[in-house]
């Protein structure tokens, strides 16, 4: 059960925005593996009621291709050399899922489970090793209670389908989450959730009660050959964190370069451009945002003008890139078939970076190419929870969050080293990096789990640890990054 949350007035900013998409490719399944494949039929059959058909509910490796394809949302594993699942199990009732995770177990197989197929490695449906699917599409019921002001949505449901369901019921009521309709609500919330309510109303999984287990807009471009675009780079790093909590502002500095032989550093179609970009959400009015940043943040120059005002579903299909006026209807398309996420990583920065290394940065940024980092403000509520009250541990002393973006992720990350978090560099979970460690099967799982570990998790990784162990003592539960259980030595 999650709450929703009462609302005013929205407002959003965007100063400029980018979307990339990237081609799919075909899916060719090996041979079923028929004696797998009758015995894991069997299990269920003896695990579940004789009316539930269960046996329609899974898919052997020579028919699940589209089932498998419809939710792989990157293009790195939406390939024929991708390892695929032996069996996909699509479950529509809880006790689908209990007997798919017995009996998955009890023919010796790796269960990967997949709500929305956003995760950056593809993880939830890739492994080195033969796996099972649990695919959870099918559960996506979502019950909105107004009067207790909370909502009951199962993990197979999407963002767009909650903004949805809320917005049907309540015109003044909202949830704290992500900004893309299409992904999955498991994956989202158990990684924590941000969107750009956080400063306000924290994280998705703050907002989560039980488990079974008005919008302004403006446009503003700067390029790298104007002054004021480091001044504005270099005062959001002040602002943005510790403004109002009513206010979001995330920033995207991106560049892009299709001469790399070209040395000036003016902004064309033809050359280097370089834009540094502004998608804000204020819950609040036009005027009073206006005044606000007119004195906290003037180099922004935002002006009255500049802005509209509309209601929080509409700010939800602004973030998504929909213009203001379209229909809620679109956050109930699924997007099947569509695969146009890359590379990412993430980092924390505790410190303002200074003017002269952002300007270094930029340059950096033309050097390596077409590229972007995403900079998402926390402060607000987000440093009044202690760190160790959920497993998500990024809480006070993080002054924003980055997100690389794009092919060349990995260099921009290496140059940014001395800017960001460290001992340990931290990391965002919902950001899967598989760079950063990996857990291998043996006696050092603990080992390496606590390389990874300790980025996403900080101190929380060994109380977590203690948790897994006691609760799944075989791992059975498992994937690339999952939490080690302990060593028995230990």
């Amino acid at each position: 059960m999650a709450k929703i949350t009462p609302l005013s007035t929205f407002l959003v900013l965007l100063l400029f925005n980018l979307s990339s998409s990237f081609p799919s490719f075909s899916l060719a399944a090996p041979a079923p593996d028929v004696s797998v494949y009758e015995s894991f039929l069997q299990c269920l059959d003896y695990n579940t009621n004789p009316q539930d058909q269960i046996s329609d509910l899974v898919y052997s490796q020579a028919y699940n291709t589209s089932f498998l394809r419809a939710y792989i949302r990157n293009a790195r594993w939406n390939t024929s050399t991708t390892p695929k699942p032996l069996i996909i199990i699509t479950p529509k009732q809880i006790p689908h899922v209990q007997a798919a995770v017995v009996c998955t177990k009890k023919v010796g197989y790796q269960l990967k489970v997949r709500s929305g197929g956003h995760d950056y490695e593809g993880i939830s449906y890739v492994s080195d090793v033969p796996f099972f699917l649990l695919d959870m599409f099918n559960l996506r019921s979502i019950n909105v209670d107004v009067k207790t002001e909370s909502a009951w949505v199962q993990t197979g449901a999407t963002l767009g389908e909650v903004y949805y369901r809320i917005w049907e019921k309540s015109k003044v009521h909202g949830f704290p989450a992500g900004f893309c309709p299409t992904v999955g609500v498991g994956g989202h919330i158990s990684g924590g959730g941000y969107g750009n309510m956080l400063k306000k109303y924290v994280l998705a999984s703050d907002n989560v009660l039980d488990a079974q287990i008005i919008v302004t807009v403006f446009r503003v471009e700067r390029t790298l050959d104007q002054n004021a675009t480091t001044d504005v780079v270099y005062k959001w790093q002040l602002v943005a964190p510790k403004t109002d909590n009513a206010i979001f502002m995330r920033m995207l500095p991106i560049t892009s370069n299709t001469n790399k032989n070209q040395k000036t550093i003016r902004a064309t179609m033809k050359e280097i451009s370089f834009l540094q970009t502004i998608v804000a959400l204020y819950l609040g009015k036009a005027d009073t945002l206006v005044s606000l940043l007119g004195k906290e943040f003037p180099e922004l120059g935002l002006k009255k003008e500049n802005c509209n005002e509309t209601s929080w579903i509409q700010s939800v299909l602004w973030s998504a890139n929909h213009d203001i006026g379209t229909s809620p209807d679109v956050l109930l398309d699924r997007d099947l078939d569509s695969a146009s996420f890359l590379k990412r990583k993430s980092d924390y920065v505790q410190t303002p970076i200074p003017k002269d290394k952002l300007n270094l940065i930029f340059q950096k940024m033309i050097e390596v190419g077409k590229t972007g980092m995403v900079f998402n403000p926390y402060g607000g509520r987000m440093s009044e929870i202690p760190a160790t009250k959920t497993p998500f541990p990024h809480r006070d002393g993080n002054l924003f969050k980055i997100q690389y973006s794009l092919k060349e992720a990995r260099d921009l990350y290496s140059y940014m080293t001395p800017f960001v978090s460290k001992d340990p560099r931290r990391a965002f979970l919902n950001y899967r990096d598989l760079d950063i460690g990996v857990m291998k099967a043996g006696e050092n799982s603990y080992k390496e789990g606590r390389v990874y570990g300790n980025k996403y998790f900080n101190q929380n990784f060994d109380r977590l640890v203690k948790v897994k162990t006691a609760i799944d003592p075989e791992n059975f539960f498992r994937n690339e990054q999952s939490i080690p259980t302990l060593p028995a030595k230990l």
